[in-house]
């Protein structure tokens, strides 16, 4: 088990890599079945070709999902102190093909303490395989404080 840490254990500029992980057909058609999404542009190849695309297009949310904290190792170091997930919002800058490579980090961005939690912010990042950002967005958590001794 991992050392637990609390929001006074974070620092500014702390970052969290997860790990790469490329957008096969398989990754495509799974990602379908769990979102519903039936637009052809997600699983036809054909019809993408007819639009000028080189592959099948991943769903905005394919491509967040790769930001997931509990990808890496963030959810285990905050067992004891985690309270709940906030918000988040992304930028898509990219598209995101069938074959394409994604590189995630969450890098801590904000940190806004109250009387017995606080809030820790991540930007999150999603890369392709030529090193260009596809997806910019943030993360907020509410953590608790160590109990005062």
């Amino acid at each position: 088990m991992l050392s637990q840490r609390y929001f006074e254990d974070f620092s500014l500029g702390e970052r969290f890599v997860l790990p790469s992980r490329t957008m096969t057909d398989a990754v495509f058609l799974a990602f379908q079945a769990a979102s519903g999404d039936n637009h052809p542009v997600h699983y036809d190849i054909e019809y993408c070709k007819t639009r000028g695309w080189t592959g099948l297009l991943a769903h905005g949310f394919q491509a967040v999902i790769q930001t997931a904290p509990g990808a890496g190792m963030f959810p285990f170091m905050v067992e004891d102190s985690l309270v709940g997930f906030l918000e988040q919002s992304s930028r898509f800058l990219k598209p995101v093909f069938s074959g394409d490579t994604l590189y995630a980090a969450l890098e801590i961005n904000e940190l806004t303490p109250g009387r017995t939690t606080g809030v820790v912010g991540f930007r999150s990042t999603v890369h392709n395989q030529r090193r260009e950002l596809a997806v910019d967005g943030q993360q907020r958590y509410l953590l608790r404080k160590r109990a005062a001794e």
